[in-house]
């Protein structure tokens, strides 16, 4: 009997690049702080833009008037007449009159409560809330209570509308500049990566061009590796974040970590994207460098 032939193992060819790197732990850990800055960046933008549309919704739909007694007529009774005016106003939801001690609490931050407010012919305010399908207008409103003869002066928050629509855009348009510019420092840092990679590794560039591989072949090579790497670091990036969002949330008593910036849990889905985000703009930063060296070494 002739003997059986153990089968031939087929191994795996090694591939032309190492997998592991000593410093790529250096690298997922830039990235990846990186990542995280960026994913903190947008979750703020999400906030401001929230908080931003709130407060339009709260000046928008709302009024006060300020009511200043006449004659023998006493302020309380003035502020009460004006409420029942503008209450009859169409686009008026509700009219009242706010209590003395109110209109204190909000001159005591300038004044203090040394007593001199009790000196103080302090005016009554009334507080309007307006139909957010078809508000009153200052006009319509100015004109019942001239009708009615109550020397009233009504602020629409109009001014203050505008300030709050300005910040709510720079704080939008600086938390996407900021995640922006960090995304543009992750590109700069493959591109160092990739550098060195191909500084590196000169000698196996060369052996390849001698082997017929193209400069496509070559810089697909390093694509793949830093996309990788990135996406490995976005992931961690992207967690990271997520759990200071989370945490930020839950320790804010639902609303943030201040009032000012509301987050909502929502906010967290476009952190998903990051690692995608991140794989995409290592592969185009170290594509464009590789074939640009390659050109050069060729």
């Amino acid at each position: 009997m002739s003997a059986v032939r153990p089968k031939a193992r087929r191994e795996r060819p090694a591939p032309l690049l190492p997998p592991e790197d000593s410093r790529d732990g250096a690298l997922v850990f830039v990235v990846a702080v990186l990542c995280l800055l960026a994913c903190l960046a947008v979750v703020a933008a999400l906030a401001a833009d929230r908080a931003a549309h709130g407060w339009r919704t709260q000046l928008s739909g709302s009024a006060t008037v300020l009511v200043r007694a006449r004659g023998d007529e006493t302020a309380d009774g003035a502020a009460a007449r004006a409420a029942e005016v503008l209450a009859g106003v169409k686009g008026v939801t509700e009219a009242d009159a706010l209590e003395p001690e109110k209109a204190k609490a909000l001159l005591e931050p300038w004044l203090g409560k040394d007593g001199v407010l009790d000196d103080l012919p302090i005016p009554r305010l009334v507080s309007v809330d307006l139909d957010p399908k078809a508000p009153a207008s200052v006009a319509a409103m100015d004109k019942a209570l001239k009708a009615a003869e109550v020397d009233a002066v009504i602020d629409d928050h109009s001014l203050w509308l505008k300030d709050v629509l300005r910040a709510g855009a720079v704080a939008r348009a600086a938390a996407i500049g900021m995640a922006a510019l960090v995304a543009a420092a992750a590109g700069a840092v493959i591109v160092f990566a990739t550098r060195a990679g191909l500084a590196a590794r000169r000698d196996l560039v060369s052996v390849l061009h001698l082997a017929g591989a193209e400069d496509r072949f070559i810089a697909a090579l390093f694509q793949a590796r830093f996309a990788r790497m990135a996406a490995l670091a976005g992931l961690f990036g992207a967690a990271a974040a997520a759990a200071i969002a989370a945490a930020a949330r839950l320790f804010g008593g639902g609303a943030g970590l201040t009032p000012v910036l509301p987050l909502a849990w929502i906010d967290l889905a476009p952190l998903a994207l990051c690692p995608l985000t991140a794989a995409a703009v290592a592969a185009l930063a170290a594509r464009a460098t590789a074939m640009a060296l390659l050109k050069e070494m060729g």
